[in-house]
């Protein structure tokens, strides 16, 4: 029998709240100012470990995200009040980054997260039971299956739904009851389970779901949204990426060296350029690919080129590592992208100075 090993060194991806610890106890020592009931922090202080800052005491919280304060702010205040946050954008641009560390430093527990896809049912959003029990005993407590969102109501706690546009529109008017009136009925057992102050719900949903399950009029009312756009600017988008390689590459414990910055900016050079159909200097037209090419695939084309400088390479990230995985990010319809990708290597890549190693990388694996 092998012995599972339940130590945090073990975990290969661990909750926000257990990530960031230190940080969530310096913030809370530091925290005077008033908080909304059953919160952990203060809005001023949750603000602060999403957005960055030095305490008093010269403790540095990093930043999770990066770009504007102002829909933090608004995220926060939203959570606040007794209107669920929606978080809206393209794939990519850290909607759920973003929901986990809210409800970390919200509540302490990011845990309650309930994953839309299209095979979700009610069952997920309001309770399930066991059929067991209930064949032997039938409608119980016991027999109950608590569902995240009846716990987040019970222990005054924040919910998580992942893709909401994902879900079947009949599931997701589940919400509405839940939402409007704070209760969540339980026919079977005579009962409701009533939310008590702090419950609220962090949903999450991409525009490239749009049409495939909109939200009703009476859910989106119950919302505040909250649109994340990709980032404003070049160096904006950069510090992303390499903050976030290198706490992947941490975590992963990848025995490569840090990549050097010129990399990232390359890499996300790219994914700008062809997002916007121009480049950098304005002069070219280009043609777009049919992904969206956001900062969350620049981050995976570093990283996965990072493991293969480490474990096929000599441990520092060069085009060579990149290329397949950097193709392979832009390249989604093997006809429409290729030819993009080629047009866009011939007429730019090819032409920049210092850029012929990518070319000539990227050329060989197309």
């Amino acid at each position: 029998m092998t012995t599972v090993d339940n130590t945090l060194t073990s975990i290969l991806r661990e909750h926000a709240e257990q990530t960031y610890a230190e940080e969530l106890a310096e913030l809370k020592k530091q925290d005077t100012r008033q908080c909304p009931p059953n919160w952990v922090l203060s809005p001023w202080a949750v603000r602060s470990y999403l957005m960055g800052t030095t305490l008093p005491n010269g403790f540095v919280i990093t930043p999770k995200y990066i770009g504007n304060p102002r829909l933090i702010e608004i995220a926060v205040a939203t959570l606040a009040t007794d209107r669920a946050l929606l978080l809206y954008g393209i794939p990519g641009t850290a909607k759920s980054w973003v929901s986990e560390h809210l409800a970390a430093a919200i509540t302490g527990d990011s845990t309650l997260l309930i994953q839309g896809t299209a095979g979700t049912d009610e069952n997920a959003l309001r309770y399930g039971w066991n059929y067991a029990r209930l064949l032997v005993e039938g409608p119980s407590t016991a027999a109950l299956v608590v569902s995240p969102m009846m716990q987040a109501m019970q222990s005054g706690k924040i919910a998580r739904i992942e893709e909401m546009t994902r879900i079947p529109s009949e599931v997701q008017d589940t919400l509405i009851t839940i939402l409007s009136e704070k209760t969540l009925p339980v026919p079977e057992l005579n009962t409701e389970v009533q939310a008590r102050k702090g419950f609220n719900v962090i949903a999450t949903a991409n525009n490239r779901d749009k049409g495939v399950n909109e939200l009703s009029s009476a859910l989106t009312r119950r919302f505040n949204t909250v649109i994340l756009p990709l980032p404003a600017t070049l160096d904006e988008e950069v510090e992303i990426v390499e903050q976030r390689v290198a706490s992947l590459g941490k975590a992963l414990e990848l025995p490569a060296e840090k990549p050097a910055l010129e990399e990232i900016r390359r890499v996300v050079t790219i994914f700008r350029e062809l997002r916007s159909g121009l480049t950098a200097d304005g002069k070219t037209k280009l043609k777009t690919p049919s992904g969206t090419l956001s900062t969350a695939e620049a981050i995976s084309v570093i990283s996965n080129g990072l493991a293969m400088a480490a474990y096929y390479g000599d441990g520092m990230l060069h085009a060579d590592d990149m290329a397949a995985s950097l193709t392979g990010a832009i390249v989604k319809d093997p006809v429409q992208d290729r030819l993009v990708w080629l047009e866009y290597l011939q007429t730019v890549v090819k032409e920049r100075d210092g850029w012929k190693d990518l070319y000539r990388s990227c050329h060989e694996v197309l």
